[in-house]
């Protein structure tokens, strides 16, 4: 695991159905979640839980 890493979980549902993902796919959406949350103003550094839920219209 890379010096800067971060040990964390990542789930996947759609429609409620957990999808399984392997270790890539988990590290590519976490990775890509936590960038795009800590770039925000008003985003801790020592988050807890980071949620996102995209739905249709």
């Amino acid at each position: 695991m890379p010096r800067n890493a971060i040990e964390m979980t990542v789930e996947l549902k759609v429609d409620g159905k957990e999808i399984p993902l392997s270790e890539f796919p988990q590290e590519i959406i976490g990775n890509t979640a936590v960038a795009m949350a800590q770039s925000l103003r008003g985003v801790d550094e020592n988050w807890k839980v980071i949620e996102i839920r995209i739905s249709q219209d």
